[in-house]
């Protein structure tokens, strides 16, 4: 049985999932209106599928552990952006603020000793190291681009192979 503490700090990091679900799709949908960026596209909206799976995987363990999960409302996200690299940006800060919500996750499982929960958001702590280093390499090779168009043309190309460390 969750407690109370942790059942609303559970439902907190659903609304961060959503949000972050919610911020890609729109990511996505800016991007598709962009000449020549397929490939950012599809790596947006595999993002925010993703995004979506990770609230729904802490929809049902709230549930299932005899919580009520709380389905939020959600702000309406950024839907423009000044350039890729300005996306990019966005993107890593959205993963950084995950990242420190599942630490904080992690610490409230262990103050009160839900070794169960402790261990169910260690995938997420696994999943948010990738999420992470794959954030960090896009805005590092988007700084080594800069304005080159043929460098970015190569970027969208290659952007989907990236995920795997490539």
């Amino acid at each position: 049985m969750l407690s109370k503490t942790m059942q609303e700090a559970l439902n907190r990091q659903v609304l961060m999932e959503a949000q972050s679900s919610q911020a890609y799709l729109a990511m996505a949908s800016w991007a598709e209106i962009q000449p020549g960026l397929k490939g950012v596209t599809e790596f947006f909206f595999k993002h925010s599928d993703e995004e979506r799976m990770h609230m729904l995987k802490l929809v049902h363990y709230i549930n299932e552990r005899g919580g009520f999960a709380v389905i939020p409302s959600l702000e309406q996200p950024v839907l423009t952006f000044v350039s890729l690299k300005k996306a990019f940006e966005e993107l890593l800060k959205h993963e950084l603020a995950v990242s420190n919500s599942i630490n904080e996750l992690v610490d409230i499982s262990l103050k009160e000793k839900d070794y169960a929960t402790h261990n169910f958001l260690q995938w997420y702590v696994t999943e948010q190291m990738e999420e992470e280093r794959l954030a960090r390499e896009c805005n590092d090779k988007l700084e080594m681009i800069g304005d080159d168009k043929s460098g970015l043309y190569l970027f969208d190309r290659d952007i989907m192979s990236m995920e795997n460390g490539g």
